[in-house]
């Protein structure tokens, strides 16, 4: 795969465990959905999907719309394993609950609370990590796209799932939301195919590696496994 050359445009980020100066980054151990959104769907979102909106709002001008590219390894697993543990009690189990539990329910809100008709994919990249959403988001800008919108998030995974000795977990949740253009003001970056072996585990570490890589002085980040790995560069 060839080097690829992109600008970004704004960025703005998420994750309680992670302190720094930097404007893009927000800390707070807790963030709410932006006002704009209506009421009817705010009772719809969790913690995890308001943090989402929130982030991706910084990076959205008012009515616009834009093709996303979603990613996410599991999603709000807490969510599913919640109504798992409740159909084993035989409870009762709410459609609305399972609806908004599937990896794409935080896409279809968020589609809904923007009025966005563009196009949106949703990744679930396992073990590839990161990778995947930036090759779907610029394959979309060479396609014709003028800007478009990455969304990366993850949460804690349960006690209940193992994650030793995978590295697949962190103690926060973290959310990362990238605008990207061919062309225009920003940071310009190179996105490249590495042949590195690395064990930099799955999307939730990587991403916080990648939002580092944003907030410091380092030039050059190379993340994967198994064999598959990447290289941003900053020029």
């Amino acid at each position: 795969m060839k080097t690829l050359d992109f600008i970004l445009s704004n960025w703005s980020a998420w994750t309680p465990g992670l302190e720094s100066s930097n404007d893009s980054l927000i800390t707070d151990a807790s963030i709410g959905a932006p006002e704009s959104i209506p009421n009817r769907l705010l009772r719809r979102l969790t913690p995890l999907a308001k943090a989402v909106f929130n982030v991706a709002d910084q990076c959205v001008n008012k009515g616009e719309a834009l093709p996303v590219v979603f990613s996410s390894a599991h999603g709000e697993i807490c969510k599913s394993l919640t109504m798992l543990k409740a159909i084993q009690s035989e409870e009762e189990l709410s459609p609305t609950a399972f609806s908004l539990s599937v990896h794409n329910a935080i896409a279809g809100l968020f589609s809904i609370a923007y009025g966005n008709t563009q196009e949106i994919t949703v990744i679930a990249s396992g073990q590839e990590g990161i990778a995947p959403a930036f090759i779907d988001a610029l394959g979309m800008l060479h396609e014709g796209a003028k800007d478009v919108l990455i969304v990366f998030y993850d949460e804690p995974i349960a006690d209940f799932y193992p994650v030793a000795p995978f590295k697949l977990s962190h103690p926060f949740p973290c959310v990362l939301v990238l605008r990207i253009a061919l062309s225009g003001h920003g940071m310009p970056l190179q996105f490249c195919r590495s042949n590195q072996s690395r064990d930099d585990g799955e999307h939730i570490l990587q991403l916080l590696a990648f939002i580092k890589f944003l907030i410091t002085e380092e030039r050059s980040l190379s993340l994967g496994n198994l064999g598959h790995s990447w290289t941003w560069n900053k020029k």
